[in-house]
């Protein structure tokens, strides 16, 4: 959520900031009307505020002068219906209020964050900038196949028998394809823990709505998610960001304890609305996947050096498994709901010949720490809103997809990376379902 003081005392450019997260279209026309929409609303909350106040003097000076009244044997009941009636208004008035409230943040749950003036302004993907690329694309003998078509010939990936059980979009990871996934997840946990001073979490994957507008998801990305039926609402969470970040929600922590740097693996489950036609085959895109997740609470003054740290610790899962990447800086249009500033890690996949996403690394500065009342104190200071930042370190079943293109072999097989083969029980080739 935004800081009302930026909408307020700097309208004009916090305004255009915020319009350059769309096209011209139809979610460019709605978010400016929004904002205008907010700002009226905002001065319509104040207006109501102060006729509280106003009213509520009036009735306070009035009791006093009925009891001055009443010491002095005078008549009071002028005064007295006077006060009923500013009770009256009172009472209709923080109505008003109490509505002109809730309007209010229920827009304001809707309205992105405030890039960053670092990131590039752009209409889509293609406007995202290169930061930097990590090694070289494997040069093939032979014509590269896809995942999919590598998984079903080894029999570790078996769509037919997933979309039997669940339907499509879902994998279903058989022998050496299974214990791979397994692999890769405590290959990037221990990574993160021992070497990037993160503390792992075993979060659960069901939240309350709360929960999931602490972070952002709700209201806006409803259509996303999973629900489950019941009296409670309840969600599957999308990513393991939404119950690390709210661990501190309505917390205040001692500024000299941050940054705190959480990791957990866990499934993350999204309806993909929007995405009909998009990754069809394989694995890509998927309703239910792995991922390792990366969350930094850290002071305002330092959260950019935080998401530069993060860039690099997901960077590094890749770099020790040798799969080359490369790093871009996500343009206006292209950013998640809650970012400042993202940096999206896209993987090289020789199969479909072109770079693909495989994590994101975002500060969200201060726009999820006010939806959840998170705030962090210096010794002596006041309370202040923290900064979350949030990566994934990295997507697994992304990172499996990555190793069965780069790493296959004209005979079919594919290579184990080295990194990876103590937590495969030395296993160096993967030639079938074991």
């Amino acid at each position: 959520m935004l800081d009302i003081r930026l909408l307020r005392e700097h309208t004009a450019a916090t305004r255009a900031a915020l319009l350059t997260r769309h096209a011209a279209g139809q979610a460019y026309d709605s978010l400016a009307h929004d904002f205008d929409t907010l700002l009226a609303l905002d001065e319509r909350r104040r207006t109501l505020v102060q006729t509280v106040q106003d009213l509520e003097q009036q009735r306070n000076e009035l009791s006093k002068q009925i009891g001055a009244l009443k010491r002095s044997g005078s008549d009071t009941a002028e005064l007295q219906r006077n006060v009923q009636d500013l009770k009256r208004a009172l009472e209709e008035t923080r109505q008003e209020l109490d509505a002109a409230e809730q309007d209010y943040n229920d827009l304001a749950a809707r309205i992105p964050n405030v890039p960053d003036p670092t990131v590039p302004v752009g209409a889509g993907p293609e406007d995202n900038a290169v930061v930097r690329t990590w090694g070289t694309p494997r040069t093939f003998d032979f014509q590269p196949r896809q995942h999919f078509e590598i998984g079903a010939a080894l029999g570790i990936l078996d769509l037919e028998r997933a979309a039997k059980l669940s339907g499509a979009r879902f994998s279903l990871l058989r022998g050496a394809g299974a214990r791979m996934e397994r692999a890769l997840i405590d290959f990037m946990l221990d990574l993160h823990t021992r070497e990037h001073g993160y503390t792992e979490f075993f979060p659960p994957y069901i939240v309350s709505a709360e929960t999931m507008r602490g972070t952002g998801q709700l209201p806006k990305f409803a259509l996303d998610l999973f629900r489950l039926e019941g009296e409670k609402p309840l969600y599957l969470i999308p990513t393991a960001e939404v119950p690390l970040t709210n661990l501190h929600a309505g917390e205040i922590l001692d500024e000299r304890t941050l940054p705190l740097k959480y990791t957990a693996f866990t499934p993350c489950f999204r309806s993909e609305a929007g995405s009909y036609g998009k990754d069809t085959r394989g694995i890509m895109r998927v309703h239910q996947f792995d991922k390792v997740e990366l969350v930094n609470i850290s002071t305002p003054e330092t959260s950019y050096l935080a998401l530069e740290e993060m860039t690099r610790a997901a960077e590094r899962v890749l770099q020790l498994l040798e799969l080359p990447y490369r790093v871009v800086t996500l343009c206006t249009a292209d950013m998640g709901f809650a970012a400042a500033k993202t940096y999206d890690i896209e993987v090289w996949l020789p199969g479909q010949q072109c770079y693909r996403e495989i994590s994101s690394c975002s500060n969200c500065t201060d726009f999820q720490a006010r939806r959840m009342n998170l705030r962090c104190r210096a010794a002596g200071g006041k309370p202040r809103f923290a900064h979350t930042l949030n990566g994934s370190g990295i997507a697994v079943g992304r990172t499996w997809i990555a190793i069965l293109e780069n790493y296959q072999q004209a005979d079919g097989s594919v290579i184990v990376p080295p990194a990876l083969r103590p937590y495969m029980a030395g296993l160096e080739r993967i030639t079938a379902a074991l």
